[in-house]
């Protein structure tokens, strides 16, 4: 027994654009029937049959005896119909609850970001004027040393011309290093 390949006939299909367009350019049809349900014995046997054949371009089959009583089936009623038994939307909903919980998260730890943030910018303005403040007392003590060390060196020449033997007398006993 020889393999018989066949080929359908090329049928002319309308393929909407992809340009959008209003939708009054795409009416809802209505055919004259809708293609026979499967059943169970058709499907358990491991192979799927329809029980449509293609010959030369015409349908024939159960399609062709079933045709009349399904007039005025509105398609896209029937295709909804099917997608709302076949599609469970729990996975769908189960998703959109841990992203809009996430996003919570986020915008929560995004306000605490916020928060922290203005806390350090607060914390460094006081560090800075702090350092400041530092800064500012450090010169003043620094000029104060460098007026008493004058003012020390000052009194230590004018006692030593005033009085020179006393002043040898007692460098000799009290002696300290002037290197600091």
């Amino acid at each position: 027994m020889a393999t018989q390949r066949y080929q359908p006939a090329a049928l002319p299909i309308n393929v909407p654009s992809k340009a959008p367009a209003p939708a009054s350019l795409y009416p809802v049809s209505r055919v004259a029937g809708s293609p026979p349900e499967l059943s169970d014995t058709s499907t358990t046997a491991g192979s799927r049959t329809s029980g449509l054949s293609y010959t030369s371009g015409s349908l024939s089959g159960d399609y062709e005896s079933s045709s009349a009583s399904y007039s005025g089936v509105d398609v896209v009623e029937v295709l909804s119909d099917r997608m709302q038994n076949a599609f469970d939307p729990t996975p769908l909903d189960k998703g959109l609850a841990m992203q809009a919980q996430a996003s919570g998260q986020l915008n929560a730890k995004q306000r605490e970001l916020l928060e922290l943030q203005a806390l350090a910018q607060r914390r460094l303005k006081g560090a800075r004027a702090n350092f400041s403040e530092g800064i500012k007392v450090a010169r003043e003590t620094k000029r104060d040393l460098e007026w008493t060390q004058k003012r020390v060196t000052a009194l230590k020449s004018k006692a030593e011309n005033a009085h020179p033997e006393e002043y040898r007398r007692a460098s000799n006993k009290y002696t300290y290093d002037d290197e600091y």
